[in-house]
């Protein structure tokens, strides 16, 4: 199995399904802007991923996600700065939003994809809260420009869904997911 992802987080959770996996992250643009509806964003993204990996490994099973924040019908992105990452995290702050993660499965002739949704109450925060969690530089390689495995974990009053789809990949969908498509004719 292929992960077309370079993030560490993702690598240790989908190796809770398989140990043998081989980490190929793609070249696709993530900033690419967010096409409506924003709840598909994610799996589309995913899909190109694993599109592209899989065109240079063609036999091989590979595996794309990619996750997003959606607030008030808007993606949020992984923050630029402490500036960008502070307004989001204010935005955030007092309000619930979605966490999406899209997953692309691709062997040969066969693909399939799904999205799980997770929704993410946050504390409402005060300045100093927000500016103390951009200065331990978690915000920056996030969706959201929060990482709930982490420091992040102080921002959050609730979830209503998967945890492990907020850290980056639905482990357990994922699981079952596979299964369906590796035994599928």
């Amino acid at each position: 199995m292929i992960l077309a992802s370079k993030s560490p987080r993702r690598k240790e959770l989908i190796q809770r399904i398989c140990k043998d996996v081989k980490i190929i992250p793609s070249g696709v643009d993530e900033s690419l802007v967010a096409q409506k509806p924003v709840e598909y964003f994610a799996e589309r993204l995913a899909r190109a991923k694993a599109d592209q990996v899989a065109q240079e490994h063609p036999d091989e099973l590979v595996v794309g996600c990619d996750t997003v924040v959606i607030l008030d019908g808007e993606v949020l992105g992984k923050p630029e700065n402490k500036q960008h990452a502070f307004e989001m995290l204010s935005r955030l702050s007092g309000n619930t939003h979605k966490v999406i993660t899209g997953v692309a499965m691709i062997q040969g002739d066969k693909t399939a994809s799904f999205s799980e949704i997770t929704e993410v109450t946050f504390y409402q925060l005060t300045e100093q809260e927000i500016k103390d969690y951009i200065d331990t530089n978690e915000p920056f390689d996030k969706a959201g420009g929060y990482g709930i495995q982490g420091q992040g974990c102080l921002l959050v009053k609730k979830i209503n869904g998967d945890y492990y789809n907020v850290v980056g990949l639905p482990v357990s969908k994922l699981s079952r997911e596979l299964n369906l498509f590796v035994n599928r004719k």
